[in-house]
């Protein structure tokens, strides 16, 4: 009897926990998508519209040009090749992407989130120190973890949390990271904070860092 009563509260609590896992709503796949009623309109509902099956060629499901390397010829020293559904069509939907990250030597991939992903970043030439912080712990304070990687190391960023990459080496790095979203979103935190438009506030922004108003305006004039 009582063996049946197991077996049966353990086919209770698998069921709940299915229908509890079925019941949430999907991730969304991009900032935010506005409701309409004309359906005539464009409306993405994954970023992007789906080609018949019967038309999809070998072509849908390739990328070239990942080995050439990206111009880090800028203030940061660094650059981005996204391989994501917007170039790669055969992605679609399939829930990940991937990035060519190169770096300048003291090049930096600076402080950023991807809001949909989590990063797996695979380092192939260089030594990268690299970094993220978590978000705010039960006692109100954060963690940051970092490590400094060669070639063959691999680091995995969680979804969400602040993070960066930066060359420490005297040569080029170049590093390839795997994301866990076709549209895996990125905020780089400076560039949000300072150049957003319109600007936020500079009572907001004195206030958050508590930093004089000259500090705030001449941040904001780098971006």
């Amino acid at each position: 009897m009582v063996a049946h009563q197991i077996l049966a509260y353990v086919t209770l609590l698998a069921v709940s926990c299915s229908y509890v896992a079925y019941a949430t709503d999907p991730t969304q796949l991009q900032d935010f998508c506005i409701g309409i009623d004309d359906p005539t309109a464009a409306v993405f509902v994954n970023g992007l519209f789906c080609k018949s099956p019967l038309k999809a060629t070998a072509d849908d499901f390739t990328f070239r040009g990942l080995n050439i390397p990206g111009n880090t010829n800028n203030k940061l020293g660094s650059n981005v090749t996204l391989v994501s559904a917007t170039n790669l069509p055969g992605l679609n939907t399939l829930g990940i992407s991937m990035a060519r990250i190169d770096f300048a030597p003291n090049g930096l991939n600076p402080l950023h989130t991807h809001p949909r992903a989590t990063e797996v970043l695979n380092v192939v030439q260089g030594t990268l120190y690299v970094g993220f912080v978590t978000s705010n712990l039960q006692n109100g304070g954060n963690t940051f973890f970092s490590k400094v990687l060669n070639q063959g190391d691999v680091f995995v960023f969680p979804q969400g949390l602040i993070h960066f990459q930066l060359n420490i080496g005297k040569i080029p790095a170049i590093a390839i990271a795997a994301l866990s979203s076709q549209n895996p979103g990125v905020i780089a935190i400076a560039n949000a904070v300072f150049g957003s438009t319109p600007p936020i506030s500079i009572d907001v922004l004195t206030k958050t860092f508590q930093v004089d108003a000259n500090v705030i305006n001449y941040l904001q004039s780098q971006f």
